[in-house]
């Protein structure tokens, strides 16, 4: 099947971002009495915003979710994004590789605020490439795992959402692509971590982001 348009999630496919911004969390939210694991902060937040796990912070922390408290996190992420934040091993290339083969017809369409998603695009590289398709889960009615912000990305780059290849790397992130109607491919650098993404609707599986320009042309 040839692809119309490529739409990539951003944490976690093109910057290797999801680590630092978990510790940042999992520090500020065990200053509020929620203490978890490296693992199991990830596990839980991994392709969600901060924002939509209100109840779940809230529950456990006793505390509201305040405004003040999500500038101060999202202070604290961009400080350390900013010093440590670099691109996914093979991203250049696969973006490159995609931009080409769909004639410019890519977007980022990310559950992550706006502000974070450029400024990562910009610190790596990446911004020309996808300048002008950008588009923040945030900013929709409903966030991943619902398709809204594929489905925005496909409108406003002219092609149906059947038509569009997705690349993510979580299963929510994957659940939205599905929901969306596009065929979803899933970079999965953990063979342990295939499975629930093939059962969450991913039709293939790749380990290292350098496989997509090959994957395009078998797909062309």
């Amino acid at each position: 099947m040839k692809f119309e348009a490529i739409l990539f999630d951003c944490d976690g496919v093109l910057v290797d971002s999801e680590p630092i911004v978990n510790t940042v969390l999992r520090e500020m939210l065990a200053e509020r009495g929620w203490v978890m694991t490296a693992r199991e902060c990830m596990q839980f937040f991994v392709g969600k915003a901060v924002r939509d796990e209100r109840v779940a912070i809230e529950a456990h922390t006793g505390q509201p979710l305040t405004e003040d408290w999500m500038n101060l996190f999202y202070a604290r992420r961009n400080r350390e994004l900013d010093a440590r934040l670099e691109i996914m091993a093979g991203a250049h290339a696969a973006v490159q590789a995609a931009h080409s083969y769909t004639r410019q017809r890519i977007a980022c369409a990310s559950g992550a605020d706006r502000a974070k998603v450029e400024m990562q695009l910009l610190k790596v590289g990446l911004m020309d490439f996808f300048a002008g398709n950008i588009f923040s889960g945030q900013e929709m009615a409903r966030s991943k795992p619902a398709p809204d912000v594929y489905l925005a990305a496909a409108r406003h780059l002219d092609a149906p959402a059947h038509q569009c290849l997705v690349i993510e790397d979580t299963t929510v992130g994957t659940t939205a692509g599905v929901a969306a109607g596009a065929t979803v491919w899933a970079y999965c650098p953990l063979p342990e971590q295939g499975p629930t993404l093939l059962q969450a609707g991913a039709s293939r599986l790749f380990g290292h982001m350098a496989e997509l320009p090959q994957l395009l042309l078998e797909a062309a």
